[in-house]
């Protein structure tokens, strides 16, 4: 029995298609919904709504309403209208009521409703010119995308028009996410549209708006009661049509374009499969976190194209949401280390027993009488908290009321007592975390711990919806002494997920130093400070705990990464990325045991040099075609490897030209995918290619060791988790500075480099004997000034100590060395040069030395130090060469093409950071003879005074344009002019926007330039050559 049942009519052609479509979606939701087909030529006037309770298959209760009302916004709110209440068991007309809608319901003209029959009515429809009656013919037309929405479609069709076929879009709550996909689709001219998520509501909301932007299109839903398939917009619940009996019955270009809502990380892999089926002209991901490290499973499925991001201080910034007076409240009267703490959440009998008592409501009703304003929404951990709480404040002589499902009173009811002033607070339980729009909140109560960053953001979104009156929203936030509590300062203020970084956050909040928008307030109680202050981060294991409390589960590597997090300190005390998972006692038993046995395929796939992208891109490719079951073949390897390198564009910039425009089944493009990342996974570059880990088998490529069914899915997890992280960490070293919307609006100079091993880790003593390790490979650009240079033989590590400190070329503690092997075929003469000598200590760990290798009278080497402080050391036997020392590196060298946050350059010249000093766009360092450029391409915002003309003239030059004050006769001036007669270097740092995410933006080091002309004067435009 369908517990809705809803009948209405083609009569006069009043009724809306767009409602229509609207009830087919209830339908769907378990209705059932009838039309009574007059074709024009009888009457349906009826308006009618009965309502009955029933308890064991009886008939107990009942109401029916006959009237004049339509359903419609005027005739149920605002129209003059009459109804007659009819109540059973006290008026038996009720009966006569209900029985006459059984028998209009079951009339042979009473048609189910369904797309086709609305499709037909739509063509044959004459829509009223007029209203019939007041609100009988309601249309309204859907709204036109806000300022930053058209920002996002434009990034959108950028990014498609650069060859991306998946983006990332980040909008924060409140600024319309599925409104944007609906105006994206519209634009893109989409076909058949997938819209994806993992909660029902969601689903909904997006199914009610693709409803208003495409009227004209069949909506449906795939879910646990729904099956539609032959629909125009499909919502799905990915739980449902994630299973593989599900995805067959769709063929993977059936959809042309796809929208995943943002997800808990345990669906990720639901969501890969998914994704790894269908083949859309263009996937878009949406999330509202503006935090790299929460974004890492989506932006991973959106190939690390982030196209768009507006986050929350942006919104509020442009206008389009509410200021914010935030205050953290110590939660004095709970202790949270008592509540028992299970896979990243409280218990939640537990946590209701501590938040339920009555110190804790007068330590909230106190708060609220400070500082609330008109309308409280307040969010509880449980329905006996809600109730506990409403009763305290109604007893406090508060209007007050508890609303969850099954309460007393409903929340339609309650946002209607709220709007109209009878009630001051209503205290929720997950009824209005989303899909409820909230404009005349101007209180949020935060009353419960929310261990979800998105969680947390919903909920203060519910507030932050402009309205008339508003000023502002207040949001009363009680904090704990948990790790729980350290997400809302992340969430909120996008602070970093390392201990290090919340403690800065809790000096900057002490200080009153936090950047906010305008007309936003924040503080915090003293102790809540003094507990962030407290926080440092040491070491990788302090790390990975503050980001598994804010998370609410274990990281991934691409999210350790992501936080700044040292994966090299990581590698050295825990020796690789599981290793450190394992000892966090964070892998199950089955990964623990699959880890073991697979460990050195582990470590290879996570540390494997990478010169170019090629192995990453194969290994993700190979995992895509389920290659831990089967060997695939290489042709289609081949193939699927550059179908990844397309949907990830800046990669295909590792290809040769000629490859660019190859197609995947050229025979050219095979060779040369099987020249490259195949022959070096199965051992084509190694002295021993037995230790290689993959291997050509039956005509295809497959990983040596044997894989068993069960141990198949494990494995395939554990190793997407490292093709995910190398494939960031390389697109991060390929363009760190890359734009959020894909569009480099400057071009910069193609450097002629050769990557180098870098062993940060390999520590050549200037000394004594010294231990180190190579096992965490970097890889590091040097320009060709440095000379012809070959990966497989030169290579970088740093000096350390100060035995070589003299002579004509010293060489300092910390020094970048590079050197270059010594091997059999490429000795020659090492007399007078300097070398790094190599020996083994009695623990078999290697130790290294750096000298000058002398001869004595008889012919008997000595290893010389270039400090006199230091003894000769004459050659034993246990000594071996390892490497010649080629030259000394300016650092400055190796970061060329690198990003730097401003406080992170002063320390390139050996300076400390210093607000009032760099906080500029000139910087001059006299006692180091150095000027540094700090140039912002876009100012907007700026004062015209400060709107500098800096711009790329081409790829090797750059117009700058100084300082109103400055002239060519000036001190600086001439310093400018002159710089190479007087030994100074200009050193310049461009960005294209003053903020990315939300955050301040890095600037990209381009090296030293070089004076070649200037015009007029203060300012002075000024061009210059790039050197490097």
């Amino acid at each position: 029995m369908h517990r809705v049942r809803v009948l209405t009519s083609d009569y006069l052609d009043i009724t809306d298609p767009e409602a229509l479509r609207l009830l087919l979606l209830l339908q769907e939701s378990g209705a059932e919904v009838r039309v009574f087909a007059t074709q024009n030529q009888d009457s349906f006037h009826l308006k009618a709504y009965v309502f009955a309770r029933v308890e064991g298959g009886q008939l107990v209760a009942g109401t029916a309403f006959i009237g004049s009302s339509n359903i419609s916004r005027t005739a149920l709110r605002d129209g003059l209208e009459w109804n007659y209440r009819v109540v059973f068991p006290q008026d038996a007309g009720y009966l006569e009521a209900r029985q006459r809608f059984e028998e209009l319901f079951a009339n042979p003209k009473s048609i189910p409703l369904t797309d086709s029959w609305i499709e037909a009515y739509e063509q044959r429809r004459l829509p009223p010119s007029r209203s019939v009656a007041p609100g009988s013919h309601e249309q309204e037309a859907p709204p036109e995308p806000n300022v930053i929405q058209q920002d996002a479609l434009r990034a959108l069709a950028e990014t498609r028009n650069n060859g991306y076929r998946r983006g990332l879009v980040v909008l924060a709550t409140g600024l319309g996410k599925t409104w944007l996909a609906a105006f994206d689709a519209v634009r893109m001219g989409a076909r058949r549209i997938l819209f994806v998520a993992h909660r029902e509501e969601i689903l909904n909301q997006a199914a009610s708006t693709f409803i208003r932007i495409l009227p004209g299109k069949r909506v449906g839903y795939f879910t646990g009661r729904s099956r539609d398939g032959d629909v125009d917009v499909l919502c799905a619940s990915v739980q449902t049509l994630g299973k593989a009996s599900h995805l067959e019955r769709f063929a993977p270009q059936h959809f042309d374009y796809i929208v995943v809502d943002e997800f808990h990380h345990a669906a990720a892999a639901t969501y890969r499969r998914l994704l790894a089926h269908f083949a859309p002209s263009f996937m878009l991901g949406l999330t509202a976190t503006p935090d790299r490290t929460d974004q890492s499973d989506i932006l991973s499925l959106c190939d690390d194209n982030l196209v768009f991001g507006c986050p929350l201080f942006e919104g509020i910034s442009s206008g389009l949401l509410a200021p914010f007076h935030y205050y953290g409240i110590h939660d004095e009267s709970v202790n949270y280390k008592e509540v028992p703490w299970r896979n990243g959440r409280f218990d939640p009998e537990e946590l209701s027993n501590k938040l339920a008592t009555l110190a804790r409501a007068r330590h909230a009703l106190t708060q609220w009488r400070a500082k609330a304003q008109k309308r409280t929404l307040a969010f509880c951990v449980s329905t006996r908290h809600a109730d506990y709480m409403a009763a305290h404040f109604t007893r406090a002589g508060v209007s007050a009321a508890a609303v969850y499902a099954g309460s007393e009173l409903g929340r339609a009811q309650a946002l209607e007592k709220l709007e109209d002033g009878s009630l001051q607070v209503v205290f929720s339980v997950d009824l209005f975390n989303e899909g409820v729009d909230l404009p005349s909140i101007d209180t949020v109560l935060m009353l419960r711990p929310t261990e979800s960053k998105i969680l947390f953001l919903q909920q203060l979104g519910r507030g932050l919806r402009r309205h008339e009156g508003k000023q502002q929203l207040v949001v009363l936030d009680f904090i704990g002494n948990h790790q729980a509590f350290l997400g809302k300062p992340q969430a909120l203020f996008g602070v970093g997920a390392t201990y290090k970084a919340l403690a800065e956050f809790g000096h900057k909040a002490e200080k009153n130093a936090l950047e906010l928008p305008n007309g936003c307030y924040v503080n915090y109680d003293l102790s809540i400070v003094e507990f962030l202050k407290s926080l440092d981060s040491a070491g990788p294991q302090k790390d990975y705990e503050a980001l598994r409390a804010v998370l609410g589960r274990r990281p991934t590597l691409s999210e350790f990464y992501r936080s700044g997090s040292s994966l090299q300190d990581m590698r050295r005390q825990a020796g690789h990325w599981f290793a450190l998972v394992h000892n966090m006692g964070d892998l199950s038993a089955e990964e623990t045991d699959v880890a073991d046995r697979f460990q050195a395929l582990l470590r290879e796939v996570e540390t494997t040099a990478m010169v170019k992208s090629f192995k990453a891109v194969t290994l993700e490719a190979w995992l895509e075609q389920d290659g831990l079951r089967q060997p695939v073949a290489l042709n289609a390897l081949a193939a699927h490897s550059r179908t990844v390198m397309d949907r990830r564009r800046p990669l295909l910039h590792d290809l040769d030209a000629n490859m660019r425009i190859a197609a995947p089944t050229d025979s050219a493009w095979q060779k040369y995918w099987l020249d490259r990342p195949i022959d070096a996974w199965i051992g084509g570059n190694l002295k021993n290619a037995a230790a290689a880990a993959f291997e050509l088998r039956d005509a295809g490529f497959a990983l040596k060791q044997a894989v068993s069914e069960a141990d198949a899915p494990w494995l395939a997890e554990l190793l997407q988790e490292l093709v995910d992280y190398r494939l960031a960490a390389y697109e991060v070293r390929l363009a760190v500075a890359e734009p959020v919307n894909n569009v480099i609006p400057f071009p910069t100079k193609p450097r002629e480099v050769v990557e180098l091993p870098y062993f940060p880790n390999l520590k050549i003593a200037c000394g004594h004997f010294k231990t180190g390790r190579t096992d965490a490979e970097e890889h590091r650009a040097l320009p060709l000034a440095y000379g012809t240079l070959d990966p497989s033989r030169h290579f970088i590590a740093r000096a350390s100590g100060n035995s070589m400190n003299g002579g004509k070329h010293p060489v300092l503690d910390g020094d970048y060395l590079l050197l270059e092997l010594i091997t059999p075929s490429r000795a020659g003469s090492i007399t007078g040069s300097v070398v790094a000598i190599e020996r083994q200590d009695d623990s078999g760990d290697n130790q290294y030395l750096l000298r000058v290798v002398t001869k004595n009278r008889d012919g008997q080497y000595i290893l010389k130090a270039n400090n006199p402080d230091y003894d000769d050391l004459p050659a034993t036997d246990d000594m071996r060469t390892l490497a010649r020392l080629r030259h000394i590196i300016d650092p400055l060298d190796l970061a060329i093409g690198e990003s730097f946050m401003r406080e992170d350059i002063p320390p390139l010249f050996g300076e400390a950071y210093n607000p009032g000093n760099w906080n500029v766009g000139h910087v001059v360092l006299a006692p180091k003879k150095a000027h540094i450029l700090l140039v912002t391409i876009n100012k907007q915002g700026r004062a015209d005074a400060h709107k500098y003309m800096d711009h790329w003239i081409d790829d090797s030059h750059f117009h700058w344009q100084s300082q109103n004050a400055t002239d060519p006769s000036s001190k600086r001036g001439q310093e400018i002019i002159r710089h190479a007669a007087l030994g100074i270097d200009i050193h310049l740092f461009v960005r294209e926007n003053k903020l990315a995410a939300g955050k301040a933006a890095p600037f990209t080091y381009h090296g030293r330039v070089v004076y070649e002309s200037h015009q007029g004067s203060q300012p002075m435009s000024v061009v210059f050559g790039l050197t490097a």
